[in-house]
């Protein structure tokens, strides 16, 4: 009985991961066509690392919006801050273990059948900085003040770090048009060299980049222990095997806080409890 809850839930994720992946990405006629879609609904916000060059991608994504508001200082983000706000009041990060495709393919990248690693906690604790680091200084800080004398910044995280989107625009588009391949440089290898380097640590590791890179990450954690969405931790019922703790795949010490903010919210650790003690649910 516990193995086939267990494999409910996860089937349950993994459908909700699928959905989401295809939602947000389903102009099916852009991956055909090698055309970005330009519709009325790329306007509008996705609360996920989604690029706009994606060729499938029907919204923009919000890290790519908030660098543009910050970069022409034509007006302050309200729209693109407020969209994240309310996602992360609703959710938390459940949003990214439940929305997100660069998740998602993380997650099935890990799958596969060979030995996993842990990153010793002495490297581990500090390393989850850098994510804090990188939507201060990448997203924030230099769009905002590194502006050039025509009034433009460049989208830094986009361009420079953004893994997300070098596998959902910039490989599509080069794989559909010649033109593009013959004026890809250096910039683009160097992408397409941190693009394999987080995906072949996704095989060893569970979810590398948003431990430890992704700004929006960053940016959900922040809400974790006041959004509706909560993980519960019912400690009369709780026989302090830690099974919870070592299933984890964001290394959350359930136990001591189970919202903390690197939960995530995809029910691992309810799965393998074995007395029911741990639940979740909007409140």
């Amino acid at each position: 009985m516990p193995g086939m809850h267990r494999n409910r839930i996860i089937s349950r994720q993994r459908a909700i991961q699928l959905v989401s992946a295809a939602l947000f990405n389903g102009y099916a006629a852009g991956f055909q066509k090698g055309r970005i879609f330009t519709g009325g609904s790329k306007a509008v916000c996705v609360p996920v690392l989604n690029c706009y060059s994606c060729p499938g991608a029907l919204g923009a994504c919000p890290i790519g919006a908030l660098q543009t508001a910050l970069g022409t200082k034509r007006h302050f983000p309200f729209y693109v801050l407020g969209t994240l706000m309310l996602f992360g009041v609703l959710l938390g990060r459940a949003v990214c273990g439940l929305l997100c495709p660069f998740g998602l393919v993380q997650d099935l990248l890990h799958k596969l059948p060979v030995p996993k690693l842990r990153v010793p906690r002495k490297l581990d604790r500090p390393a989850r900085y850098l994510k804090y680091v990188v939507l201060a200084v990448l997203v924030v800080l230099l769009p905002a003040l590194a502006v050039t004398e025509a009034g433009i910044a460049s989208p830094y995280f986009c361009q420079y770090l953004c893994p997300a989107g070098t596998l959902g625009g910039g490989i599509p588009l080069l794989l559909a048009d010649p033109m593009l391949r013959q004026v890809a440089g250096a910039l683009f290898r160097w992408k397409v060299v941190i693009l394999v380097v987080i995906l072949a640590a996704s095989v060893g590791i569970c979810r590398p980049f948003c431990k430890y890179l992704c700004p929006l990450g960053a940016f959900y954690s922040v809400f974790n222990r006041f959004s509706f969405y909560q993980m519960d931790l019912d400690k009369s019922k709780c026989v302090d095997c830690k099974q919870c703790e070592k299933t984890c795949p964001m290394n959350v010490r359930v136990l001591q806080n189970i919202n903390g903010l690197e939960c995530i919210r995809c029910g691992a650790c309810k799965t393998v409890c074995p007395t029911g003690a741990i639940s979740s649910a909007l409140k």
